[in-house]
């Protein structure tokens, strides 16, 4: 796992040792003064995508909770990597959050050698928001209804499918290769430029297969021009009852995009708590719990300790992951 020191970040610059003596300490930041100012949510994605509406949702909520205002804030690019470098180094006072995710805290680390920080010392992980998770759809020329006739076919003709992913050193595609890896088969990788191009020729059956997340997913199906598979989640999804999980199917495969709120490394406990406990209201209010619903994501109860234990697991699960895979 990456380090990098943040002592340079936290250094007050430029003050006597005989001024420090004379002055007057200034108090912390306690949990009753904050928020004494505008809060940013950090998000690393561009604006309209559904991080970003998750985030634009979750401020409206907090600002009218705790009273004050909280503003999202765009940082997309690197894998997530400018976003999180851009956490890190604020001051950990809570004015500077983060819609944490999946890629720069348990992908980026490992697949960019250079990552200029490390995803679990020089945060701090306050809530675990919740997930949406991969699945595998087949376009209908494909003539294959279950998970079971996908493996009939491809094992009776290697090399003869082709499925595609977001991009080389996507989930999608770390995922894929564990997927083959897993069940013995032999299909060709086809990497698109995101996933908006990919699903438009499983549309168009351009593409026999695609590695991507459910939520998209689900207007092509219901369009009847996409048929799920399997899902890489614990347990079957609200969203696509009658498709069944590759645990199922006998494998232990799952793949979880979370969402969640971080900070920087040694925001106070206090402020901690008190920001996990309002996004827990915030969450069972069920104007959020519907939209959140709606767009496909899964919640499941998790503490603070707990969600950051989650992150340092998911790091070494996608490490083992991204190894296999030889993504670069």
């Amino acid at each position: 796992m990456p380090t990098k020191s943040t002592t340079a970040f936290r250094l007050i610059s430029g003050i006597s040792a005989a001024t420090l003596a004379t002055s007057v300490a200034m108090p912390a930041l306690s949990q009753e003064d904050w928020p004494s100012d505008p809060v940013s949510i950090i998000v690393s994605f561009p604006p309209g995508g559904a991080s970003d509406l998750v985030a634009r949702l979750l401020a409206a909520e907090l600002g009218e909770a705790l009273d004050a205002q909280f503003v999202v804030e765009n940082r997309p690019g690197a894998g997530g990597t400018v976003a999180a470098t851009a956490l890190m180094e604020a001051a950990p006072d809570g004015h500077t959050l983060m819609l944490s995710n999946l890629t720069p805290f348990d992908v980026a680390p490992t697949l960019f050698p250079d990552t200029p920080y490390d995803p679990i010392e020089d945060f701090t992980h306050v809530s675990y928001i919740g997930g949406v998770y991969l699945g595998l759809f087949a376009a209908p020329s494909l003539e294959v209804e279950t998970f079971e006739g996908l493996m009939e076919l491809v094992r009776a003709n290697p090399g003869s499918v082709d499925y595609g992913t977001s991009g080389v050193g996507s989930w999608g595609h770390i995922v894929s290769e564990t997927f083959k890896s897993l069940t013995g088969t032999d299909m060709v990788h086809i990497p698109y430029q995101g996933s908006g191009p990919m699903r438009q020729d499983l549309r168009a059956d351009v593409v026999d297969l695609t590695f991507d997340a459910v939520p998209q997913n689900l207007p092509l199906v219901e369009e009847g021009v996409a048929v799920p598979l399997v899902v890489m989640a614990p347990e079957r999804l609200e969203t696509l009852p009658d498709t069944p999980t590759m645990v199922e199917a006998g494998h232990d495969l799952v793949a979880e995009n979370w969402l969640g709120i971080s900070a920087p490394a040694g925001l106070d406990p206090a402020i901690a708590e008190t920001l996990d406990e309002t996004l827990a209201d915030v969450m069972a209010e069920p104007e959020v719990s519907a939209q959140f619903d709606e767009w496909g994501i899964v919640r499941r109860e998790m503490t603070g300790e707990e969600f950051s234990a989650y992150v340092a697991e998911q790091f070494d699960v996608w490490a083992e992951r991204i190894a296999a895979s030889g993504a670069q």
